[in-house]
């Protein structure tokens, strides 16, 4: 994700706690939904949308951060 803040992320998620919680919230609902999408993990196709919407909101949010940073 985001390749060409890669330094830049790892120098955010040393100091930004905030950040830090972002990126591994992001980084667990992307395991989540590839377990469901891979029928490890039960769900409906409404429930997996909805992750990742949440998902995407969520990595939105960091590339603000990152623009910003």
């Amino acid at each position: 994700m985001f390749p060409e803040f890669r330094d830049k992320i790892t120098e955010l998620k040393t100091s930004d706690h905030h950040f830090t919680r972002l990126f591994d919230q992001h980084n667990a609902l992307d395991q989540k939904i590839r377990n469901m999408e891979a029928s490890i993990t039960p769900a409906t196709h409404e429930e997996i949308e909805t992750m990742k919407k949440e998902k995407l909101a969520i990595k939105d949010h960091l590339y603000a951060i990152l623009k910003k940073a």
